[in-house]
């Protein structure tokens, strides 16, 4: 029985906590943790837990019953806690952004390697039938090279959304929508297509002048003979996300859609329906995914301390290469200047420091609030 601290009692611990109890012949939550006590009580009793409600997550980590923790705090806390949890013998999951800054990110994986137990960052889209999907179609190659890809990552927050305690700062929640919304899709990009030579961006901020942060920005990634583009935004009502991949024979994308084309003589286009159904074939013989989401991914995580492999899918160095984008999109919109990959040391962004000195500060934060009154949430337009 693997025993599960969750540090952090905000609306995502509650998906982590409801994939825990699904599992429960195989798991079972023994502490809940917030630097507010009584929220972690109120989850608690939420959620029917017979466990501690605590709220210093460093007593907890003392502890020897705790062997994963999950880690759902504002991101500019999640290395400190992270590492302090492994170098104390626990297994991490850490929900996304992994961190604040790449600088952090080195320390996580470095003190994963340290102990030797597991670090993971939460990327629960990768879980997705969907999603497997369309990986599993490009890396057959029936699409062809890609020589372009399209990155929608559309959502919508109202004013009074950055108001949050620790939102909307550079400091403390990292980033805007690039980083904090648009990290699903970044990171399914990237697992997808790699990571990119060169960066350029431009960013803004056009409806929160609560915030520091930016709540739109694009960029143009170029790869080898191929360019892609990422919009990031949380200003578009209808909250439509879409990843797009034009191969050199077939487009492919999600929401799923194909579409293959043929050169008639003339050099314009007419259907190609016989590489349309083998892709399509492909994609169909793909068995559906036993556990998706959060669920999908605390069920790799369990699998791997129950076998004692120790591998899981979305490591922490795949969760710095996420960051490491989407540092570089900040670096490049805030310069002005193309950025170039890889990043480390030598970036003025590299340190949470560094980008709070380098990162274009739009606004001045006017509002902080510990909590809302109503907690729901909304993806894509669905209620969840």
């Amino acid at each position: 029985m693997i025993r599960v601290a969750v540090i952090g009692s905000g609306a995502i611990s509650a998906a982590h906590i409801e994939a825990y109890l699904s599992f429960g012949d195989r798991c079972r939550i023994v502490a809940l943790c917030d630097v507010f006590p009584e929220k972690a009580e109120e989850r608690k009793e939420k959620h029917g837990l017979d466990c501690e409600a605590a709220g210093d997550y460093r007593e907890l980590l003392a502890r020897n019953d705790i062997d994963l923790v999950s880690v759902c705090t504002p991101p500019y806390t999640h290395a400190d806690i992270a590492v302090h949890a492994l170098q104390s013998g626990k297994h991490v999951i850490v929900e996304k952004p992994m961190a604040s800054s790449l600088e952090e990110c080195d320390r996580m994986i470095a003190a994963a390697k340290a102990s030797g137990k597991i670090l993971s960052v939460v990327s629960q889209n990768r879980f997705g039938d969907a999603v497997m999907k369309l990986k599993h179609v490009l890396d057959s190659g029936l699409a062809g090279r890609i020589v372009h890809a399209q990155v929608d990552s559309f959502w919508w927050r109202g004013y009074v959304y950055y108001d949050l305690w620790w939102r909307g700062t550079w400091e403390k929640e990292g980033g805007g929508c690039t980083l904090n919304h648009a990290v699903h899709h970044i990171d399914m990009f990237q697992w997808m297509m790699g990571m990119p030579e060169r960066v350029t961006a431009v960013m803004s901020n056009t409806s929160h002048d609560n915030a520091e942060v930016e709540d739109l920005s694009i960029a143009i990634l170029s790869y080898p003979r191929a360019l892609a583009q990422i919009t990031s935004s949380v200003v578009h009502h209808g909250q439509e996300q879409k990843l797009i991949f034009q191969g050199e024979k077939a487009r492919i994308s999600m929401p799923w859609q194909v579409t293959a084309s043929l050169a008639q003589e003339n050099g314009f286009p007419k259907p190609h329906p016989e590489l349309e159904q083998e892709i399509e074939a492909l994609a169909g013989d793909l068995p559906p995914l036993q556990y998706t989401g959060h669920k999908g991914q605390l069920d790799d995580v369990l699998k791997a301390i129950e076998k004692g492999i120790g591998q899981v899918l979305v490591t922490g160095e795949e969760g710095r290469k996420t960051l490491e984008l989407i540092t570089a999109i900040y670096q490049a919109a805030s310069t002005g200047r193309t950025v170039e990959s890889p990043l480390g040391p030598g970036s003025p962004f590299y340190t949470r420091e560094g980008i709070m000195a380098g990162a274009t500060h739009f606004y001045e934060k006017k509002n902080s609030v510990t909590g809302f009154s109503s907690n729901q949430i909304t993806v894509s337009g669905e209620s969840s």
